[in-house]
């Protein structure tokens, strides 16, 4: 039995605490979520995100895990990082990618 290399995702409001997850399923969840998120002004729904990052995934990392989970915990990670931020607008959350985004 290996041991799975974990990472700490941190939370964008600093009075809460980040999740230790696997880093190789945070990295995949990553990659989806960059690839899915646009620079655009309006971004992408939040809700459309887990169906959004599907493509991107493998069967199996689907099969055994909970995208919404972890579709929630990368993105909030994301937003502290910097590498994409909430839309100010009314009614549903909206997120899209910024300027600075490296990864």
């Amino acid at each position: 039995m290996s041991k799975k290399e974990m990472f700490d995702a941190l939370h964008p409001d600093p009075t809460k605490q980040g999740t230790r997850v696997t880093k190789a399923t945070y990295e995949a969840y990553r990659d989806a979520l960059l690839e899915v998120i646009p620079f655009t002004a309006e971004g992408i729904e939040y809700g459309a995100l887990s169906t959004a990052v599907q493509p991107y995934l493998s069967a199996e990392l689907l099969a055994n895990t909970s995208p919404g989970w972890w579709v929630t915990s990368v993105k909030l990670d994301l937003e502290a990082r910097g590498l994409i931020e909430r839309v100010n607008t009314k009614g549903r959350q909206r997120v899209r990618r910024t300027e600075v985004c490296d990864a």
